[in-house]
């Protein structure tokens, strides 16, 4: 009896890997939990025909973990099922060399099913997965891409400072921009780059961002929502192995100094219709209806999803007036002040760039929380009025985000929207996730505490 298709493909993408990387002997399976965390082992190599024919059972409470590693009872996957095996399958084209690992290794992504073979409820990529059907039943391919915001930094005198050649301390010069900047780490990223080549990953621009150490690269854009998530996932993780090679630490924490900008993810989507055409494209620089009850979906779901967007405590540090971080879910046409751009450029390049996340955001959950918001203004036709000119920071009105980590996990959990796109079953999940992340945060005594209350208070 001859094997299933997907299972005949899955066996040949290992062969063809074994015949290109002979000198390979271990892979590092993996899949991401709730936090963005790759979870994962080390296999060798030989163990892979049977991962591919057969599934890898793993712990489901991998996907019930805080980011610190903690289990969480209340996420209902540790001793309340037995901590029962999910069974996890590998990702189809993700079985690739990694280039900064010595001796020579090989990774593999992996998904969750349950018991019954279902994609698993936790898993945050099956989760995206659920949003892009649901978009492709009314016609529409999402096209994505992942624009990444992150540090370089490297220790000197006993703390982790920019790296690169600039002078540190508070009155380094922010460089943006900087040519300068780029050759000073050169070797480090023709690694990246190098290393991105032979993952077939298709990372484009590099340049300086708005702080010492701070760089941006972008990914090209995929008419494949799990693709282009996959693969943004695979750099973060690239990125960092490289680095770490150059005695250098990559980090997409959103806010590393509070003197210097916090690092975001800008997500970058428009729609394909049956034909394949950009359904967004139009002559006039606002774009379609289509896209402007896009528009006005993702605003009026922002601030319910914001625990999504903003995941951690120290997210939240980040958006502050005047900081390239959004402070209200506006839009206009080529303004970076906005939460919601429509770049200039081409009418069939006309797409909405989505501002509000920041760079520790699940790449999985804010991409499937932007397609869902957007499929929801298109749903209920909604108007997200005119565009707004100028400057977005100096516009009056009430606060519409949370502002606190606290106010952001309360108001998903209140979210009938966040609970429809992300799914009952993972929203359980996440929530008990954050609050048992953020009672811990907030229990623990920081030198501040001590530098403000021990002696006066």
């Amino acid at each position: 009896m001859s094997a299933p298709a997907g299972v005949t493909a899955a066996l040949d993408e290992l062969r063809r890997f074994r015949a290109a990387y002979p000198e390979i002997d271990a892979v590092q399976i993996f899949i991401t939990d709730a936090s963005g965390v790759a979870r994962g082992k080390s296999v060798r190599v030989g163990e892979l025909e049977a991962i591919f024919r057969d599934g890898r059972r793993v712990a489901g409470s991998i996907l019930g973990l805080d980011i610190t590693g903690e289990d969480v009872d209340a996420t209902g996957l540790v001793w309340e099922v037995g901590d029962a095996d999910g069974l996890c399958r590998p990702v189809p084209g993700t079985l690739l060399p990694s280039p900064w690992i010595a001796p020579p290794t090989g990774q593999l992504m992996l998904t969750m099913h349950d018991g019954t073979g279902a994609p698993a409820a936790s898993d945050p990529r099956q989760a995206l997965a659920r949003v892009v059907a649901r978009l492709a039943a009314r016609g529409y391919t999402p096209v994505v891409a992942c624009e990444l915001e992150f540090y370089l930094l490297r220790e000197a005198r006993g703390r982790l400072e920019p790296a690169g050649g600039q002078r540190f301390g508070e009155r380094a010069p922010i460089g943006s921009y900087s040519l300068t900047r780029l050759d000073d780490l050169a070797p480090l990223f023709a690694d990246v780059y190098a290393a991105a080549k032979a993952q077939g990953l298709p990372a484009e621009t590099l340049m300086a961002e708005y702080a010492p150490g701070q760089f941006e690269i972008t990914l090209h854009h995929r008419a494949d929502a799990l693709r282009a998530v996959d693969e943004a996932i695979l750099f973060k993780r690239l990125l960092r192995g490289v680095a770490q090679r150059h005695g250098c630490v990559a980090t997409f924490m959103a806010k590393p100094f509070a003197e210097r900008a916090g690092s975001g993810l800008h997500v970058h989507v428009s729609l394909a219709d049956e034909s394949g055409g950009n359904a967004f494209a139009a002559d006039e620089p606002a774009g379609t209806p289509l896209l402007r009850q896009a528009i006005g979906g993702l605003a009026a779901t922002a601030a319910e999803s914001f625990l999504v967007f903003a995941p951690n405590a120290n997210s939240y540090r980040r958006y502050r007036s005047l900081s390239y971080a959004p402070v209200a879910p506006t839009w206009g046409i080529n303004n970076r002040t906005v939460a919601l751009r429509v770049p200039a450029g081409p009418p069939e390049s006309r797409h909405i760039e989505h501002r509000i996340g920041g760079a520790d955001a699940n790449l999985y959950l804010a991409v499937a929380t932007v397609l869902a918001g957007l499929e929801q203004g298109i749903a209920r036709h909604l108007d997200p009025g005119a565009p707004l000119e100028g400057n977005a920071y100096a516009r009056p009105g009430p606060r519409v985000f949370p502002a606190t980590w606290h106010e952001a996990i309360e108001r998903a959990a209140a979210s009938e929207f966040l609970h429809d796109a992300l799914g009952e079953g993972f929203i359980k999940v996440l929530l008990a996730i954050k609050r048992q992340e953020c009672e811990r945060f907030m229990a623990e005594v920081t030198p501040l505490d001590y530098a403000w209350y021990l002696r006066d208070s």
